[in-house]
């Protein structure tokens, strides 16, 4: 398998895409990128620059069409560049684009395909308009798919990572501990991953919440992920003073 490093190559073959969707049309653009792109092997920020290469390519009306075909090939680079155009969109098209996120982390079936767009989108919503995505993360904590439930942990993940307002982290933590009696070994997965994070980076917020995380109906899977990212927020607290 061909290994592609560079944006050097990464955009010789966006444009050379881009031309071939101009002069042939959407089915030759997908197939050249599936081909040159999507079945090579390249990382994921490369993947990313891609998307915002096609995102300003591309006209706006013509952009989910892309998505759909791109997830479409079943690649796990598609879920990359189809979620990066996604959070592109989301500025615009906040709600299209968390809809078409769950159509395509439903349609993925698979954890992979959860992480990379429930980050890329649910995410970067979270971080960048909490006040808009946070009433949508509490709907989606009662979604049928165990996917989209794992994706409000996903999300939180990502958001508390690149620096979530504290208010609005103390808001999802309690949609964590809401979602502490889920029993799905892939749910509980992203959700520990999430309070962990949190118990990491936000120790005080742990305690605010004492007395709730001591309820005997919160499961002990958990307490043990508060448990082992707080051992972290002592570690990294260490390393940075000084």
């Amino acid at each position: 398998m061909k290994i592609i490093t560079s944006k050097h190559e990464v955009n010789l073959i966006v444009e050379e895409a881009i031309s071939i969707n101009n002069d042939t049309g959407t089915d030759a653009f997908i197939k050249f990128i599936h081909t040159e792109l999507l079945k090579k092997k390249v990382r994921f920020p490369l993947l990313e620059f891609a998307a915002k290469k096609i995102f300003v390519s591309i006209p706006e009306k013509k952009q989910i069409e892309i998505t759909d075909k791109i997830i479409a090939l079943h690649e796990i680079g598609s879920n990359t560049i189809a979620g990066m155009i996604l959070q592109l969109r989301l500025e615009k098209h906040f709600s299209q684009s968390i809809n078409k996120a769950i159509e395509y982390i439903i349609e993925g079936d698979e954890w992979y395909v959860c992480d990379i767009i429930g980050e890329r989108v649910m995410g970067f919503a979270l971080l960048t308009q909490p006040d808009n995505a946070i009433p949508v993360l509490k709907k989606l904590a009662t979604h049928s798919d165990k996917w989209i439930v794992r994706s409000v942990g996903v999300a939180t993940h990502y958001a508390v990572k690149k620096g979530l307002k504290k208010k609005f982290v103390s808001d999802m933590f309690a949609l964590l501990l809401s979602l502490s009696t889920v029993t799905d070994f892939h749910t509980k997965k992203g959700i520990g991953w999430a309070a962990k994070t949190i118990a990491k980076f936000y120790p005080d917020i742990i305690s605010d919440f004492k007395t709730e995380i001591e309820n005997e109906k919160v499961r002990q899977w958990f307490k043990t992920k508060i448990k082992i990212g707080l051992g972290r927020s002592y570690k990294y607290a260490a390393r940075y003073s000084g």
